[in-house]
């Protein structure tokens, strides 16, 4: 039997009738069509559908739809604004740290928080950020370059 959820997705309140053993990552991916957070493992050991749950990083192929309720979830689609990417994305290209592309939105969610929490990260915490998302292509340290990136140019004066 379906339960209502309440929540908000990219700042837009949402209400859905979702079936109690529906995922966070398949409301999003099917019932809201944002196909930006990709399905990996389906274990929570890739951190391809990771997404920001009240600011924090959560795989969300490992959260219920319905303990999303009443929560704020930040999707890769909600982090560019008005057309423009937003300076955490930039960094990610103007370091090379993109190539297929597959776990780049679930790497900029986590950075992006890791950044709120602390506005100049060294490269240690960095890599323990990430260290749930597992990349096949682009390698580490262009993904870690990328973060850094972002944090120097948000201390000089513009905000990833």
């Amino acid at each position: 039997m379906k339960r209502l959820v309440n929540l908000t997705v990219n700042g837009t309140a949402r209400e859905l009738a979702v079936e109690p053993r529906r995922t966070l990552l398949a409301l999003l991916r099917e019932d809201l069509g944002l196909t930006g957070t990709k399905q990996g493992c389906a274990e929570g050991d890739c951190g391809a559908c990771a997404v920001l749950l009240d600011g924090e990083p959560v795989n969300a192929c490992l959260v219920l739809a319905l303990e999303a309720a009443g929560c704020e979830v930040l999707t890769i689609e909600g982090v560019a604004a008005d057309g423009t990417l937003d300076p955490l994305q930039q960094a990610f290209i103007d370091a090379g740290a993109v190539q297929c592309g597959f776990c780049t939105p679930g790497m900029v969610l986590v950075a992006r928080a890791l950044l709120a929490r602390h506005a100049a990260p060294t490269p240690r915490e960095v890599r323990h950020a990430i260290a749930g998302n597992l990349c096949r292509c682009t390698g580490y340290q262009k993904i870690e370059d990328a973060i850094l990136l972002a944090a120097r140019r948000r201390a000089a004066g513009g905000t990833p």
